[in-house]
């Protein structure tokens, strides 16, 4: 699956929401914000909503939804579910699920209980879905909601050859970095704008005393991201659709020369909390957390992540806003990255109950529940941004929106999953053994190569 093509017009548009998403930040704190046939009308929970979409009863059907999802956003998307089952009169269960996802629900089919409706954070995990005959197309009522409410890429990503299969419900903005502010002032540091004037500002607070950089290198994600987005300012969006396609290969110099950048900071121990053995161990969660906790003197003083850092932020004392900023992810070519991810609902039975919860979650209604718990971005461009909790959020999902089909989605999630999505395997584990040994630059391409060579043929 790959997005429409972009203009250097609305590509310089989609950048210059994201800048601004910095200087917002800087001036913005975080704020607080039956029984019967026919139809049941879903409001979007406040007294003055409008409905917007009608939805079957469901009196007596049960319905089981699994995701990766746990803690905070499994807390937060069982709030949507409950307000569906409130709707329809259906009896809505969250299965856990672990990753790869593919292969929990794999088990699943052949043991004879598929869920009914399953979120998929990979666009090759639809493809995957699709290709193994799980995964049922949208239904007329799904299907004029998701055309309703999303732009051209959004249901791109969610179709298989031109049949729409997933509803993207929660989408995320991974082209941010986090930063604690008071290490900032007291360094003397300011935000950068090129990966140049970044590597120079790791630099300047490794001086004063804290070291600058926290990455969650326990999680392969991670790095991918790192990598993505490096690759998409340095190499341009039509090299990225390609190695993202495995239309030239990893060991293609755009990759060298990415790789050669990143280096510049897994090179540096001293730049990185813990080192690269201590990133290793360090899980995402604690990369954020990690970041805002010990006032000035934390454990790093940034950590890149997407707009969902915001739910692991909470779990401190600091504010979104005034104790934890945030910016775009520096240029490292002409312009910055616009890099995106997102979760689908995809229904793996033929079911009313299964289409249902399909055109609830396309619904501004459904993502409106959740964008008021924070942690959350919609692709759904009928949501009224007021429905998120502070001016940071909403002017991060307004970048978002105002990007149009201007976005790449994240490369490793349109990869097969053997490769882009399992941990300890393919395109995770190349890059965590890279940031254990960055100066291994071809043998890291090489390993890339061999490994996506064997996914995209199985």
């Amino acid at each position: 699956m790959r997005t429409a093509r972009t203009t250097r017009t609305t590509r310089t548009r989609a950048a210059a929401g994201l800048v601004a998403i910095g200087a917002l930040v800087a001036l913005t704190g975080c704020g607080s914000d039956k029984d019967g046939g026919g139809s049941t009308p879903v409001s979007t929970g406040g007294s003055d909503s409008a409905p917007t979409v009608q939805l079957p009863k469901l009196n007596g059907e049960k319905i089981e939804v699994a995701a990766v999802w746990t803690g905070p956003e499994q807390e937060n998307f069982t709030k949507v579910l409950k307000e569906f089952e409130k709707r329809t009169g259906a009896t809505v269960t969250f299965v856990p699920a672990q990753d790869p996802i593919v292969n929990f629900l794999g088990t699943k089919i052949a043991g004879g209980s598929p869920p009914d409706v399953a979120m998929l954070p990979q666009v090759g995990a639809i493809q995957q879905a699709v290709a193994q005959k799980w995964a049922k197309p949208l239904g007329p009522e799904a299907k004029a909601e998701l055309a309703k409410n999303y732009t051209k890429g959004w249901q791109d990503l969610g179709s298989v050859d031109g049949t729409p299969y997933g509803v993207y419900f929660k989408a995320a903005n991974k082209s941010l970095i986090w930063y604690n502010n008071a290490v900032f002032e007291n360094a003397g540091a300011t935000e950068p704008k090129t990966w140049k004037d970044f590597l120079t500002t790791a630099e300047t607070i490794s001086a004063s005393g804290v070291t600058p950089v926290s990455v969650g290198g326990a999680d392969g994600w991670t790095l991918t991201d790192w990598f993505e987005n490096v690759y998409l300012s340095q190499a341009g969006p039509e090299k990225y659709d390609q190695l993202a396609k495995h239309e030239i290969k990893w060991t293609d110099p755009s990759v060298k020369q990415a790789l050669t950048t990143l280096a510049e900071l897994f090179g540096k121990p001293a730049l990185i909390a813990g080192g690269a053995d201590g990133a290793l161990q360090t899980e995402f969660p604690k990369s954020v957390t990690q970041t805002f906790t010990g006032g000035d003197q934390p454990k790093g003083a940034m950590v890149f992540e997407g707009d969902f850092v915001t739910v692991n932020i909470a779990q401190t004392e600091a504010e979104v806003g005034t104790d934890a900023k945030v910016f775009p992810f520096p240029a490292v070519g002409a312009e910055p990255p616009v890099v995106t991810g997102g979760d689908a609902a995809v229904a793996l039975k033929d079911s009313k109950g299964a289409q249902a919860l399909l055109t609830f979650l396309a619904s501004p209604d459904a993502a409106k529940i959740w964008a008021g718990s924070g942690g959350f971005i919609s692709p759904n461009k009928s949501l009224d941004v007021a429905a998120y909790p502070n001016d940071v959020q909403r002017d991060i999902a307004k970048a978002l929106i105002a990007a149009g089909d201007d976005f790449r989605f994240d490369m490793s999630d349109q990869m097969p999953q053997s490769f882009g999505g399992t941990p300890g395997k393919g395109e995770w584990k190349a890059l965590q053994d890279f940031l254990k040994n960055p100066k291994d630059i071809a043998g890291t391409q090489a390993r890339l190569e061999a490994d996506a060579a064997k996914a995209y043929k199985s």
